[in-house]
Protein backbone atom coordinates (compact mmCIF):
# COMPACT_ATOMS: atom_id res chain seq x y z
CA UNK A 1 0.00 0.00 0.00
CA UNK A 2 2.43 2.26 0.67
CA UNK A 3 4.10 2.60 -2.81
CA UNK A 4 1.08 2.90 -4.11
CA UNK A 5 0.43 6.35 -2.17
CA UNK A 6 3.68 7.60 -2.71
CA UNK A 7 2.74 6.66 -6.62
CA UNK A 8 -0.28 9.00 -6.23
CA UNK A 9 1.91 11.65 -4.73
CA UNK A 10 4.16 11.34 -7.87
CA UNK A 11 1.39 10.91 -10.12
CA UNK A 12 0.07 14.98 -8.89
CA UNK A 13 3.55 16.18 -9.35
CA UNK A 14 3.73 15.01 -13.07
CA UNK A 15 0.09 16.43 -13.45
CA UNK A 16 1.62 19.44 -11.97
CA UNK A 17 4.22 19.59 -14.60
CA UNK A 18 1.87 19.25 -16.75
CA UNK A 19 -0.22 22.07 -15.75
CA UNK A 20 3.04 24.32 -16.02
CA UNK A 21 4.00 23.46 -18.99
CA UNK A 22 0.32 23.66 -20.63
CA UNK A 23 0.41 27.52 -19.11
CA UNK A 24 3.58 28.35 -20.90
CA UNK A 25 3.55 26.95 -24.00
CA UNK A 26 3.39 29.55 -26.99
CA UNK A 27 0.31 29.21 -28.84
CA UNK A 28 1.00 32.01 -31.83
CA UNK A 29 2.51 29.73 -34.35
CA UNK A 30 1.61 26.53 -35.19
CA UNK A 31 2.77 23.73 -37.19
CA UNK A 32 1.36 22.88 -40.73
CA UNK A 33 0.95 19.00 -39.19
CA UNK A 34 -1.18 20.19 -36.57
CA UNK A 35 -4.08 20.86 -39.26
CA UNK A 36 -3.07 17.42 -40.65
CA UNK A 37 -3.63 15.47 -38.11
CA UNK A 38 -6.93 13.68 -37.49
CA UNK A 39 -7.14 14.61 -33.67
CA UNK A 40 -10.27 12.43 -33.31
CA UNK A 41 -8.24 9.34 -33.69
CA UNK A 42 -7.77 7.31 -30.36
CA UNK A 43 -4.61 6.54 -30.88
CA UNK A 44 -2.30 9.00 -32.60
CA UNK A 45 2.09 8.86 -32.84
CA UNK A 46 4.12 11.88 -34.01
CA UNK A 47 7.45 11.17 -34.52
CA UNK A 48 10.23 13.33 -35.99
CA UNK A 49 13.79 14.28 -35.75
CA UNK A 50 14.88 16.39 -32.41
CA UNK A 51 14.23 19.72 -32.87
CA UNK A 52 10.99 19.80 -35.24
CA UNK A 53 8.83 21.13 -32.82
CA UNK A 54 6.67 17.88 -31.30
CA UNK A 55 6.37 18.80 -28.01
CA UNK A 56 5.28 22.09 -29.01
CA UNK A 57 2.77 20.60 -31.26
CA UNK A 58 0.73 18.09 -28.50
CA UNK A 59 0.82 20.51 -26.33
CA UNK A 60 -0.59 23.10 -27.97
CA UNK A 61 -2.99 20.97 -28.73
CA UNK A 62 -3.59 19.97 -25.64
CA UNK A 63 -4.06 23.16 -24.48
CA UNK A 64 -6.63 23.40 -26.61
CA UNK A 65 -9.16 20.84 -25.55
CA UNK A 66 -9.40 23.48 -21.99
CA UNK A 67 -9.90 20.22 -20.02
CA UNK A 68 -8.27 20.42 -15.86
CA UNK A 69 -4.70 18.74 -15.22
CA UNK A 70 -6.11 15.37 -14.19
CA UNK A 71 -8.58 15.43 -17.42
CA UNK A 72 -5.90 16.08 -20.08
CA UNK A 73 -2.14 15.55 -18.92
CA UNK A 74 1.32 15.31 -20.81
CA UNK A 75 3.65 13.22 -19.35
CA UNK A 76 7.41 12.99 -20.44
CA UNK A 77 8.61 9.29 -20.31
CA UNK A 78 11.93 10.34 -19.55
CA UNK A 79 11.17 12.02 -16.40
CA UNK A 80 12.41 10.22 -13.39
CA UNK A 81 9.31 8.89 -12.35
CA UNK A 82 9.68 6.33 -15.08
CA UNK A 83 12.68 4.72 -13.67
CA UNK A 84 10.34 3.57 -10.61
CA UNK A 85 7.36 3.47 -11.73
CA UNK A 86 5.56 1.74 -14.87
CA UNK A 87 3.82 3.38 -17.35
CA UNK A 88 0.66 1.05 -17.31
CA UNK A 89 0.34 1.93 -13.56
CA UNK A 90 0.50 5.89 -13.60
CA UNK A 91 -1.84 5.28 -16.73
CA UNK A 92 -4.56 3.03 -14.53
CA UNK A 93 -4.26 5.81 -12.16
CA UNK A 94 -4.79 8.64 -14.71
CA UNK A 95 -7.88 6.85 -16.19
CA UNK A 96 -9.16 5.98 -12.53
CA UNK A 97 -9.73 9.44 -11.72
CA UNK A 98 -11.48 10.52 -14.89
CA UNK A 99 -8.79 11.44 -17.25
CA UNK A 100 -9.55 11.43 -20.85
CA UNK A 101 -6.50 12.57 -22.77
CA UNK A 102 -2.71 11.56 -22.07
CA UNK A 103 -0.41 13.08 -24.19
CA UNK A 104 3.24 10.84 -24.06
CA UNK A 105 6.20 12.31 -25.27
CA UNK A 106 9.98 10.97 -25.67
CA UNK A 107 8.02 7.11 -25.64
CA UNK A 108 11.57 5.26 -26.81
CA UNK A 109 13.00 6.62 -23.49
CA UNK A 110 10.90 3.82 -21.94
CA UNK A 111 11.18 0.45 -22.18
CA UNK A 112 8.71 -1.76 -23.96
CA UNK A 113 6.43 1.40 -24.67
CA UNK A 114 5.08 -0.44 -27.35
CA UNK A 115 3.15 -3.19 -25.75
CA UNK A 116 1.66 -0.65 -22.53
CA UNK A 117 0.75 1.86 -25.09
CA UNK A 118 -1.16 -1.02 -26.64
CA UNK A 119 -2.08 -2.55 -23.60
CA UNK A 120 -3.47 0.70 -22.32
CA UNK A 121 -5.59 1.47 -25.24
CA UNK A 122 -7.19 -1.86 -25.18
CA UNK A 123 -7.80 -1.62 -21.53
CA UNK A 124 -9.01 1.94 -21.32
CA UNK A 125 -11.90 2.51 -24.03
CA UNK A 126 -12.45 5.80 -23.03
CA UNK A 127 -9.00 7.22 -23.22
CA UNK A 128 -7.26 8.92 -26.08
CA UNK A 129 -3.50 8.49 -25.84
CA UNK A 130 -1.54 10.85 -28.24
CA UNK A 131 2.39 10.09 -28.54
CA UNK A 132 5.95 11.52 -29.74
CA UNK A 133 9.00 9.39 -30.71
CA UNK A 134 12.41 9.64 -31.98
CA UNK A 135 12.17 9.50 -36.20
CA UNK A 136 14.75 6.39 -35.45
CA UNK A 137 11.41 4.72 -33.65
CA UNK A 138 10.15 2.74 -36.38
CA UNK A 139 6.79 0.87 -36.85
CA UNK A 140 8.77 -2.21 -37.37
CA UNK A 141 9.84 -1.77 -33.81
CA UNK A 142 6.42 -1.93 -32.75
CA UNK A 143 4.19 -4.85 -31.56
CA UNK A 144 2.05 -5.82 -35.11
CA UNK A 145 -1.07 -5.10 -32.81
CA UNK A 146 0.25 -1.13 -32.05
CA UNK A 147 1.28 -0.43 -35.45
CA UNK A 148 -2.36 -1.39 -37.20
CA UNK A 149 -4.10 0.80 -34.18
CA UNK A 150 -1.72 3.75 -33.88
CA UNK A 151 -2.18 6.58 -36.83
CA UNK A 152 1.35 7.77 -37.21
CA UNK A 153 2.36 11.13 -38.57
CA UNK A 154 6.17 12.60 -39.29
CA UNK A 155 6.91 16.39 -38.25
CA UNK A 156 9.47 17.82 -40.36
CA UNK A 157 11.95 20.87 -39.73
CA UNK A 158 10.25 23.49 -40.87
CA UNK A 159 9.40 24.79 -44.45
CA UNK A 160 10.03 27.96 -46.03
CA UNK A 161 6.95 29.15 -46.04
CA UNK A 162 6.56 28.35 -41.82
CA UNK A 163 9.83 29.81 -41.50
CA UNK A 164 8.22 32.94 -43.07
CA UNK A 165 5.06 32.47 -40.83
CA UNK A 166 7.21 32.17 -37.44
CA UNK A 167 9.54 34.95 -37.93
CA UNK A 168 6.50 37.30 -38.77
CA UNK A 169 7.44 38.03 -42.47
CA UNK A 170 4.61 36.89 -44.41
CA UNK A 171 1.37 34.55 -44.38
CA UNK A 172 0.98 32.86 -47.48
CA UNK A 173 -0.73 29.85 -48.39
CA UNK A 174 -0.19 26.09 -48.58
CA UNK A 175 0.75 24.73 -52.16
CA UNK A 176 -0.32 21.47 -53.83
CA UNK A 177 2.83 19.97 -56.38
CA UNK A 178 0.33 19.66 -59.21
CA UNK A 179 -0.90 23.41 -58.85
CA UNK A 180 2.46 24.85 -58.81
CA UNK A 181 3.76 23.13 -61.89
CA UNK A 182 0.39 23.02 -63.65
CA UNK A 183 -0.58 26.83 -62.71
CA UNK A 184 2.24 28.54 -61.17
CA UNK A 185 1.11 32.00 -62.22
CA UNK A 186 -1.73 31.35 -60.02
CA UNK A 187 0.70 30.95 -56.88
CA UNK A 188 2.20 34.43 -58.13
CA UNK A 189 -1.46 35.91 -57.70
CA UNK A 190 -0.99 34.88 -53.62
CA UNK A 191 2.32 36.49 -53.15
CA UNK A 192 2.27 40.43 -52.86
CA UNK A 193 4.17 41.58 -55.19
CA UNK A 194 6.26 44.26 -52.46
CA UNK A 195 7.23 40.57 -51.22
CA UNK A 196 10.82 40.32 -51.89
CA UNK A 197 11.83 36.64 -51.32
CA UNK A 198 15.63 36.38 -51.59
CA UNK A 199 17.11 38.23 -48.25
CA UNK A 200 14.68 35.88 -46.32
CA UNK A 201 15.43 33.08 -48.32
CA UNK A 202 18.91 32.96 -47.61
CA UNK A 203 18.74 33.48 -44.11
CA UNK A 204 16.46 30.66 -43.85
CA UNK A 205 18.86 28.68 -46.13
CA UNK A 206 22.01 28.95 -43.50
CA UNK A 207 19.38 28.53 -39.95
CA UNK A 208 15.94 28.14 -40.92
CA UNK A 209 15.29 24.47 -40.47
CA UNK A 210 14.77 23.92 -36.50
CA UNK A 211 11.65 26.54 -34.71
CA UNK A 212 14.11 26.29 -31.33
CA UNK A 213 17.17 27.35 -32.91
CA UNK A 214 15.60 30.76 -34.34
CA UNK A 215 15.40 31.65 -30.85
CA UNK A 216 19.50 32.49 -30.63
CA UNK A 217 20.47 32.50 -34.09
CA UNK A 218 24.04 34.09 -33.67
CA UNK A 219 24.51 30.20 -32.26
CA UNK A 220 22.92 28.21 -34.46
CA UNK A 221 25.73 26.51 -35.95
CA UNK A 222 27.44 25.44 -33.25
CA UNK A 223 23.88 24.09 -31.48
CA UNK A 224 23.85 22.19 -34.78
CA UNK A 225 26.55 20.29 -34.33
CA UNK A 226 25.79 19.43 -30.46
CA UNK A 227 22.27 18.53 -31.88
CA UNK A 228 24.52 15.98 -34.34
CA UNK A 229 26.32 14.18 -31.47
CA UNK A 230 23.34 14.41 -29.40
CA UNK A 231 21.26 12.43 -31.84
CA UNK A 232 24.32 9.91 -33.20
CA UNK A 233 25.14 8.95 -29.11
CA UNK A 234 22.18 9.44 -27.29
CA UNK A 235 19.21 8.65 -29.65
CA UNK A 236 20.49 6.16 -32.06
CA UNK A 237 21.55 3.93 -28.76
CA UNK A 238 18.03 3.11 -29.15
CA UNK A 239 18.72 0.97 -32.85
CA UNK A 240 18.51 -2.68 -32.15
CA UNK A 241 21.26 -3.82 -34.04
CA UNK A 242 23.67 -1.07 -33.93
CA UNK A 243 27.07 -1.03 -31.86
CA UNK A 244 27.38 2.52 -29.81
CA UNK A 245 30.22 1.96 -29.64
CA UNK A 246 30.96 2.89 -33.09
CA UNK A 247 29.04 6.89 -32.64
CA UNK A 248 32.34 8.00 -33.27
CA UNK A 249 32.73 6.49 -36.51
CA UNK A 250 29.04 7.65 -37.44
CA UNK A 251 30.04 11.31 -36.20
CA UNK A 252 33.54 10.87 -38.85
CA UNK A 253 30.99 9.66 -41.76
CA UNK A 254 28.95 12.38 -40.97
CA UNK A 255 31.75 14.71 -41.52
CA UNK A 256 33.38 13.01 -44.44
CA UNK A 257 29.80 13.14 -46.58
CA UNK A 258 29.25 17.10 -45.10
CA UNK A 259 32.57 18.22 -47.03
CA UNK A 260 31.57 15.82 -50.43
CA UNK A 261 27.88 16.16 -50.85
CA UNK A 262 26.20 15.29 -52.97
CA UNK A 263 28.10 11.74 -52.17
CA UNK A 264 28.77 9.52 -54.38
CA UNK A 265 29.22 6.44 -52.41
CA UNK A 266 32.47 4.45 -53.16
CA UNK A 267 31.75 2.00 -49.66
CA UNK A 268 35.20 0.56 -50.02
CA UNK A 269 36.69 4.38 -49.85
CA UNK A 270 34.58 5.02 -47.26
CA UNK A 271 35.55 1.67 -45.30
CA UNK A 272 39.32 2.70 -44.93
CA UNK A 273 38.84 6.17 -44.14
CA UNK A 274 36.29 5.42 -41.38
CA UNK A 275 37.74 2.42 -40.50
CA UNK A 276 34.00 0.71 -40.52
CA UNK A 277 33.74 -2.65 -41.91
CA UNK A 278 32.03 -2.63 -45.70
CA UNK A 279 29.67 -4.77 -44.63
CA UNK A 280 28.64 -2.16 -41.88
CA UNK A 281 28.08 0.76 -43.90
CA UNK A 282 25.04 0.47 -46.21
CA UNK A 283 23.21 -0.17 -42.31
CA UNK A 284 24.47 2.54 -40.75
CA UNK A 285 23.95 5.10 -43.65
CA UNK A 286 20.28 3.88 -43.74
CA UNK A 287 20.87 4.33 -39.99
CA UNK A 288 21.88 8.10 -40.36
CA UNK A 289 18.69 8.49 -42.60
CA UNK A 290 15.95 7.84 -40.17
CA UNK A 291 17.67 9.73 -37.81
CA UNK A 292 17.18 12.42 -40.09
CA UNK A 293 20.56 13.52 -40.53
CA UNK A 294 21.29 12.19 -44.21
CA UNK A 295 18.96 11.83 -47.11
CA UNK A 296 19.43 8.75 -49.55
CA UNK A 297 18.29 9.09 -53.21
CA UNK A 298 18.03 6.26 -55.33
CA UNK A 299 17.83 5.60 -59.26
CA UNK A 300 14.89 6.02 -60.79
CA UNK A 301 12.85 2.70 -61.70
CA UNK A 302 14.68 0.60 -59.33
CA UNK A 303 13.18 -0.90 -56.04
CA UNK A 304 14.48 0.37 -53.32
CA UNK A 305 15.37 -2.65 -50.98
CA UNK A 306 15.99 -1.91 -47.69
CA UNK A 307 19.55 -2.02 -47.67
CA UNK A 308 20.07 -1.11 -51.46
CA UNK A 309 23.37 1.10 -52.12
CA UNK A 310 22.25 4.48 -52.55
CA UNK A 311 22.52 6.73 -56.21
CA UNK A 312 23.47 10.15 -54.17
CA UNK A 313 23.66 10.93 -50.38
CA UNK A 314 22.89 14.40 -49.17
CA UNK A 315 22.28 16.14 -45.68
CA UNK A 316 18.83 16.37 -44.41
CA UNK A 317 18.28 20.15 -45.02
CA UNK A 318 20.48 23.18 -45.16
CA UNK A 319 21.00 23.94 -42.13
CA UNK A 320 22.95 20.78 -41.80
CA UNK A 321 24.95 21.88 -44.49
CA UNK A 322 25.83 25.19 -43.61
CA UNK A 323 26.76 23.80 -40.13
CA UNK A 324 28.70 20.98 -40.87
CA UNK A 325 30.49 21.49 -44.26
CA UNK A 326 34.22 22.64 -43.43
CA UNK A 327 33.91 25.89 -46.22
CA UNK A 328 31.68 27.70 -48.35
CA UNK A 329 29.40 25.08 -49.93
CA UNK A 330 28.83 24.98 -53.53
CA UNK A 331 25.02 26.81 -54.72
CA UNK A 332 24.55 23.87 -56.63
CA UNK A 333 24.52 21.62 -53.27
CA UNK A 334 22.35 24.12 -51.56
CA UNK A 335 19.76 24.38 -54.13
CA UNK A 336 19.71 20.82 -54.32
CA UNK A 337 19.56 20.26 -50.84
CA UNK A 338 16.73 22.57 -50.19
CA UNK A 339 14.96 21.06 -53.14
CA UNK A 340 15.12 17.56 -51.68
CA UNK A 341 14.07 18.48 -48.61
CA UNK A 342 10.83 20.25 -49.29
CA UNK A 343 9.40 17.87 -52.01
CA UNK A 344 10.62 14.80 -49.84
CA UNK A 345 8.12 15.48 -47.00
CA UNK A 346 5.14 13.80 -49.08
CA UNK A 347 6.71 12.95 -52.29
CA UNK A 348 8.86 10.57 -54.03
CA UNK A 349 12.12 11.78 -55.31
CA UNK A 350 14.45 9.75 -57.16
CA UNK A 351 17.32 10.48 -59.89
CA UNK A 352 16.85 9.97 -63.38
CA UNK A 353 18.44 9.10 -66.46
CA UNK A 354 18.57 12.81 -67.77
CA UNK A 355 17.98 15.97 -64.86
CA UNK A 356 18.44 16.35 -61.71
CA UNK A 357 15.62 14.58 -60.20
CA UNK A 358 12.19 12.99 -60.88
CA UNK A 359 9.00 13.51 -58.61
CA UNK A 360 6.86 10.61 -58.08
CA UNK A 361 7.98 8.73 -61.41
CA UNK A 362 6.13 11.53 -63.25
CA UNK A 363 7.53 15.79 -63.01
CA UNK A 364 11.54 15.64 -64.14
CA UNK A 365 13.34 18.93 -62.57
CA UNK A 366 16.73 20.54 -63.13
CA UNK A 367 18.20 22.63 -60.84
CA UNK A 368 20.10 25.61 -61.11
CA UNK A 369 20.81 29.18 -61.33
CA UNK A 370 21.15 31.78 -63.80
CA UNK A 371 22.85 30.09 -66.24
CA UNK A 372 21.02 26.76 -66.08
CA UNK A 373 18.48 26.31 -69.25
CA UNK A 374 16.62 23.63 -70.02
CA UNK A 375 19.08 21.67 -72.74
CA UNK A 376 19.46 18.40 -71.16
CA UNK A 377 15.58 17.70 -70.22
CA UNK A 378 13.96 19.69 -73.61
CA UNK A 379 13.14 16.93 -75.15
CA UNK A 380 11.33 15.04 -71.36
CA UNK A 381 7.54 14.98 -71.14
CA UNK A 382 6.55 17.34 -67.85
CA UNK A 383 10.05 18.65 -66.89
CA UNK A 384 11.10 21.71 -65.62
CA UNK A 385 13.66 23.92 -65.12
CA UNK A 386 14.02 25.38 -60.98
CA UNK A 387 16.10 28.17 -60.49
CA UNK A 388 17.59 30.43 -57.98
CA UNK A 389 17.54 33.66 -58.94
CA UNK A 390 14.21 34.22 -60.24
CA UNK A 391 11.15 35.72 -58.15
CA UNK A 392 8.22 34.61 -60.57
CA UNK A 393 7.76 31.89 -63.09
CA UNK A 394 8.65 32.37 -66.26
CA UNK A 395 7.24 29.58 -68.74
CA UNK A 396 8.29 26.04 -67.71
CA UNK A 397 11.37 27.67 -65.55
CA UNK A 398 10.06 27.93 -61.59
CA UNK A 399 11.55 29.53 -58.84
CA UNK A 400 13.36 27.62 -56.36
CA UNK A 401 11.14 29.68 -53.51
CA UNK A 402 8.22 28.37 -54.75
CA UNK A 403 8.90 24.58 -53.23
CA UNK A 404 9.75 26.31 -49.83
CA UNK A 405 5.55 26.83 -49.89
CA UNK A 406 4.65 23.25 -50.33
CA UNK A 407 3.81 22.77 -46.90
Amino acid sequence: MRIFAQMDVQIAQLLGQSAHLLDHVPTGFRRFLHQDIRWTNRLIGVKGARGTGKTTLLLQWLKDQNLPPDKGAYFSLDDLYFTTFQLKDAVHEFYRSGGKILVLDEVHKYQNWAQEIKNCHDFYPGLKIIFTGSSIMELSQMTGDLSRRALMYNLPGLSFREYLLMMGIADFPRIDLHDLISNPHHVKECIPSEFQPHPHFRNYLQRGTYPYLLEDEEAVHHRIKQLVRTIVEVDMAEIQGLDIRNARKLLQLIYIIAQQVPFKPNLSSLSERTNIHRNSLNPYLHYLEQAQLLRLIHPAGNSVATLQKPEKIYLQNTTLLNALASSNVNAGTIRETFFLDQLTVHHLVNIPKHGDFIVDQTYTFEIGGKRKNKTQIKDIPQSYNVRDDQDIPIGNSLPLWYFGLLY
